[in-house]
């Protein structure tokens, strides 16, 4: 009676402990981590090595991101040169061989989809630019589809044992982010062949699927903070084509946007560009909810 009885607590314990993740999962960016939550579910753990009101570009290789890489399965980065100035540091310093670029525990979303604006030429007087094309693939919901599958099955290939969960997840995810999508670009109609001014390129993707013009650049190269003769060369540029509104990404400084918003008399809207860059932005369907919105309502 007594053993049933130490059986029955034990089983009672087990129930309602959290179940163990099998994978660790380390994201250079938090739509990888979010994408990773949604397709792990209790089998994963995800850290996230940045946030959404840090410069993707301009990341240290901190102590603590090696920390959390000596103890991770999977890497989950965008590739494309985007984290080249920390991540390989962060990966040799980690002594973890599970994670080294080649390896099954190491992978690169952009390896996956088509990259956009692939530069004919490069040289430093062009600014930051990437030699593989524009990394920043995330904010085309089509391109998270394809990495959504490619992660899935990177997952279960690293945990056999629980494959068929994470394949499950994937199909339940992608039915839920094509009928997400299809809706996106029902609302997004209205903002086709409309004119943006943007901080930076990172919104390239997102302005190709809806349809949008990006006719002109706060940075005058890439990587290269507005100087005050850049903007009122811009200003005068714009009067042949006018936009109707400056978007810039939640970790952009916001200063620049508002002097050219306010001398041409449009709307400076801030979009979250990842997940976390908003109070909705909470996951990548609130990430495109709130951008679309946010959109509809600077050009309105």
């Amino acid at each position: 009676m007594i053993q049933v009885k130490l059986v029955f607590a034990a089983c009672l314990i087990a129930a309602t402990l959290p179940a163990s993740a099998a994978l660790n999962v380390f994201a250079c960016t938090p739509e990888w981590g979010s994408l990773a939550s949604e397709l792990g579910g209790d089998k994963v753990t995800v850290f996230n090595a940045t946030n959404a009101l840090q410069d993707p570009h301009r990341i240290e290789a901190r102590p603590s991101l090696i920390a959390r890489a000596r103890s991770a399965d999977l890497v989950v980065c965008t590739g494309a040169e985007l984290e080249i100035g920390w991540l390989p540091l962060v990966l040799t310093q980690s002594g973890n061989s599970k994670i080294q670029a080649g390896q099954p525990g190491y992978m690169e979303a952009s390896s996956y989809v088509e990259l956009i604006e692939k530069p004919q030429r490069i040289d430093r007087s062009m600014g930051d630019v990437h030699a593989a094309g524009n990394p920043h693939i995330h904010l085309d919901p089509r391109n998270v589809a394809k990495v959504a599958a490619a992660l899935s099955d990177r997952m279960a290939a690293l945990d056999s044992a629980q494959s068929a969960y994470y394949r499950e997840r994937a199909r339940f995810f992608l039915q839920r982010w094509a009928a997400a999508t299809a809706e996106w670009e029902k609302r997004a109609a209205p903002l086709k062949g409309v004119p943006l001014v943007v901080y930076h390129r990172n919104l390239s993707y997102l302005v190709r699927w809806l349809g949008m013009r990006e006719v002109g650049n706060l940075e005058p190269k890439p990587g290269l903070p507005p100087t005050a003769s850049y903007l009122v060369e811009l200003l005068a540029q714009l009067q042949r084509d006018p936009p109707k509104a400056v978007v810039r990404s939640a970790y952009n400084d916001p200063r620049a946007a508002q002097w050219l918003a306010e001398r041409a008399g449009i709307p400076s809207e801030l979009v979250p560009f990842t997940v976390g860059g908003t109070e909705r932005a909470k996951d990548l369907f609130g990430l495109f909810d709130d951008t679309i919105e946010r959109l509809l309502g600077a050009v309105k």
